[in-house]
């Protein structure tokens, strides 16, 4: 991202902070100069990442980073969570929501059980709606944001690595989108999601590594850039959507899959 991308002034709340991709989705905004509020479960993770993040601001002075241990599968947890990063931070103006995943649940559907299904959804859609859901006030208050939710190619066709459930709940993050940018538009808060290919971080890499020889071969070749990506590759737009560089954007699901999946 250029200069012109600059964050400073803003802050950022990003949802599974503390994760691979999360942690270097902070540490961009941090290095834009925008304030950035890391949000994950496990407090001592949340704290190191916070850590981490600092040391990479822009400018420690003028900008603050901080960590928030929260759940976003509880409703209450999360409107608390906005208006303690208010209250700390200011904004929130940007939201992105990373918490989510396939979350260790298993992929075959014999071996798929309620409990599976409750967790996935409750996280991935749940939880993406409720973060949307209190996150917005505060930009509609400050005269506009910016909201990056987390699709998956998983949820655009039939993924080699996540079940039923990862699927349903990532083509419901889409339809959130598109509806509730429909909604929030004339309130100056785009809503934008990325829909990332296999970027092989924490259990992903796992389910990977797992799978027999010939069904990794035929993943990679599947991808015509013939390649994996980097997190820089996802982080990028990611960045470029929270900014004011698509600041005529909104409604739209960006694939980044290095052209595995292409929608007409």
């Amino acid at each position: 991202m250029s200069e012109t991308g600059s964050f400073a002034g803003h802050t950022a709340v990003i949802t599974g902070g503390a994760g691979g991709i999360g942690r270097a989705v902070c540490a961009g905004f941090a290095a834009q100069g925008g304030s950035v509020a890391i949000v994950d479960t496990a407090h001592d993770v949340v704290q190191e990442t916070v850590e981490e993040v600092r040391s990479v601001a822009r400018s420690p002075g003028g900008q603050q980073v901080a960590g928030y241990t929260v759940d976003v599968r509880d409703e209450a947890a999360v409107q608390a969570l906005m208006q303690q990063v208010h209250d700390d931070l200011g904004g929130p103006h940007i939201l992105v929501t990373l918490a989510g995943g396939s979350l260790g649940t298993p992929k075959d559907l014999p071996e798929i059980e309620p409990d599976d299904v409750d967790l996935v959804v409750d996280v991935n859609v749940k939880g993406t709606f409720y973060c949307c859901q209190a996150a917005v006030p505060f930009m509609t208050e400050a005269g506009g944001g910016a909201v990056v939710v987390i699709s998956s190619i998983g949820g655009r066709q039939p993924s080699p690595v996540t079940g039923v459930p990862y699927a349903t709940s990532k083509a419901a993050v889409a339809g959130l989108t598109r509806r509730l940018a429909s909604e929030v538009g004339h309130q100056g808060v785009r809503v934008n999601a990325v829909a990332p290919g296999l970027f092989l971080t924490g259990r992903l890499q796992q389910m990977y590594d797992a799978m027999p020889d010939t069904e990794r071969q035929a993943v990679l070749e599947a991808i015509p850039l013939d390649r994996f990506p980097d997190v820089r590759e996802l982080v990028d737009p990611i960045l470029f959507l929270s900014s004011e560089q698509a600041s005529y954007i909104t409604g739209v699901v960006l694939d980044v899959n290095g052209g595995r999946f292409m929608p007409l």
